[in-house]
């Protein structure tokens, strides 16, 4: 089968479309057959050896987490499936054309949503929401600020916070207002004005998808007793008035994932697609994505 594969760390043009052998679905697992791979940052921080101290890879590699597809074989034990049905998941070596995993890494594909589209789903839903609703454990009628609201773990984070039924800030940059204005928050906040930073409320948790001097700035809006989550690393918190950090590491939720699924097809929230682009130019995807400022890449495979 057709996969990208990556033979040494560096840059995207290390990516290499190349031949592989077809993965085998072993016990509990099942074997898709690829419509799409979405893009997330892990893909080239893997890549790149930016996380090689503590997320070493094996080379030859193929990346990828995110993918959509149909069931062609289940593995022995595997009762939740069936073949041909359209799923979702969060697995490894999603580049590719076939992709075996775990049967509780997949969810199914709601009826009537794009096979493809289904593929940007399942990493930035569920971090947005576990970030939510295990990192910070926010409760109904708290005040939670959700720092890159716009970003595809910013939107799944606003809808599990609303969900929760707490008051949801929108945190963002100015440039980014009209857009956070319809994410559906409580209030929009541009985190880089300095008036609107100052005018932030007490805070009862942060869900913070981007860390460095924007978490810094509202670490002094928390509540004592607090609580301040992030993706990007395990926030330092404040001993002295009881604000707790916590960092988070997404994994597999079969149950969660489809329900965030069947969430985004309600239209709950979205997760926009900005570029369609071929398996084989991954590399291309990769240099697109990284450069930032766009929504979600999705490799059609």
């Amino acid at each position: 089968m057709k996969a990208i594969v990556l033979n040494e760390y560096g840059d995207s043009s290390h990516l290499k479309l190349a031949e592989i052998p077809e993965p085998k679905p072993g016990a509990g697992e099942i074997k898709v057959k690829v419509a799409a791979a979405g893009l997330n940052p892990i893909d080239w921080k893997l890549r790149s050896g930016d996380y090689k101290a503590f997320m070493p890879i094996q080379f030859p590699f193929v990346p990828g987490v995110d993918v959509s597809g149909q069931v062609v074989e289940l593995g022995p034990g595997v009762t939740q499936f069936k073949v041909d049905d359209r799923v979702l998941g969060f697995v490894k070596r999603g580049y590719a054309e076939f992709v075996t995993a775990p049967a509780e890494a997949w969810a199914s594909i709601p009826k009537g949503f794009n096979l493809e589209d289904a593929a940007v789903i399942p990493l930035a839903a569920l971090t947005g929401a576990q970030l939510v609703e295990e990192a910070a454990n926010v409760q109904r009628e708290q005040t939670v600020l959700v720092t890159g609201a716009v970003g595809a773990v910013g939107r799944a984070a606003v809808y599990a916070a609303k969900a929760r039924g707490a008051r949801v800030i929108a945190g963002v940059r100015q440039q980014q207002r009209a857009e956070a204005e319809t994410l559906g928050a409580s209030t929009v906040v541009a985190l880089d004005v300095d008036a609107e930073l100052a005018n932030l409320p007490m805070l009862d948790a942060v869900a913070d998808t981007v860390g460095g001097s924007t978490l810094a700035k509202v670490l002094g809006k928390v509540r004592n007793g607090g609580v301040v989550a992030s993706t990007v690393g395990p926030p330092p918190g404040d001993k002295e008035r009881g604000v707790i950090g916590k960092g988070m590491q997404t994994h597999v939720d079969s149950k969660r994932l489809a329900g965030l699924a069947e969430a985004v097809k309600a239209g709950k929230f979205r997760l926009p697609i900005a570029k369609r682009l071929p398996l084989a130019e991954a590399a291309s995807a990769q240099r697109l994505a990284e450069a930032g400022g766009i929504s979600k890449v999705l490799l059609k495979v």
